[in-house]
């Protein structure tokens, strides 16, 4: 099934207020089967915005489309540009605590699995284990002609061998690790092809407007079958990708707990939404449960 591109929702009247009691947090946390779905709100304190909070990049930005991508060249140059730009300090986040939290609730026996929206492989980078990345990761790359993928990593030194002295200011990053450029710092930008047929090499994620592949989707919906309870750090749910977990959750009668500051789509589904900050929450529910979370670096390098 093919997803549109859903890129705002308004909360509506009636939805039930959110609390900052963590203590449902922490009981199904110490009950243990919780599956994580995450979203972009658990990487704004490592320095990538979010799509939809405040001050999110949806304001200023909206994200390349599938058939965009695919429908010319032209588009291909400003959104490859973009990304070699935005990787230069995307590809240097760090985990934040509220990675480590989640990394550290799994290696204690605590989560039945994590489901991820974002595509910066920061819980992956923070020690969680098999994490579903609903819509990829940028740290991959695969050709559209042949399916060979390649690390991110050795199309950036691509791209600079290609591109030498490339280096405009950007107004900012994006959650899809997209710079803000305009069409003139674009320029003349450089892409280059698929190493193994000539073909054209796109990031491993979802675009909005292309659809999840049904295995993983699959893959998810299982795991909602055999997880306890739903807890959802950091989405607005606006989109269905991540929406329709917490809806079999709900249908099922599992408990569905969000932590996000602002409202969501699935607030009506929930037993409770706390609105706290992420790494102080999740860092606090640790510390009530006596799980103890790595000191790694946070933030950017």
């Amino acid at each position: 099934m093919r997803m549109r591109p859903t890129l705002s929702w308004t909360p509506t009247e009636g939805l039930p207020p959110a609390t900052m009691d963590l203590e449902p947090v922490a009981e199904a946390l110490s009950a243990g089967g919780v599956l994580v779905l995450s979203g972009a709100g658990i990487s704004t304190e490592s320095g990538i915005p979010d799509y939809r909070g405040e001050g999110g990049s949806l304001s200023r930005h909206t994200p390349m489309t599938y058939q965009d991508f695919t429908g010319g060249a032209q588009a291909r140059r400003r959104y490859w540009a973009r990304s070699h730009l935005g990787w230069r300090t995307f590809g240097r986040a760090r985990p934040n605590a509220g990675h480590r939290a989640v990394a550290a609730f799994g290696r204690h026996g605590r989560l039945s699995g994590v489901i991820t929206q974002n595509v910066d492989s920061l819980h992956r980078t923070a020690g969680s284990e098999d994490v579903v990345e609903l819509h990829g990761s940028l740290d991959r790359v695969v050709c559209l002609s042949c399916g060979a993928f390649s690390p991110r990593r050795e199309l950036a030194r691509r791209l600079e061998d290609a591109n030498a002295g490339f280096s405009p200011v950007a107004a900012g990053i994006n959650p899809d690790g997209d710079a803000d450029l305009t069409d003139e710092q674009v320029g003349g930008f450089h892409v280059v092809p698929c190493t193994v047929c000539g073909g054209i090499l796109k990031p491993d994620v979802v675009f909005f407007g292309e659809s999840v592949p049904p295995q993983r989707v699959e893959r998810c919906r299982a795991l909602v079958r055999e997880a306890s309870s739903l807890l959802v750090l950091g989405s607005s749910l606006t989109v269905m990708s991540g929406l329709r977990f917490v809806r079999q959750a709900a249908e099922a009668g599992k408990p569905v707990l969000i932590v996000n500051q602002d409202p969501t789509r699935g607030d009506r589904h929930a037993v409770t939404r706390v609105a706290l900050p992420l790494g102080a929450a999740l860092t606090a529910v640790a510390g009530r449960l006596g799980v103890p979370v790595d000191e790694g670096a946070a933030g950017t390098a």
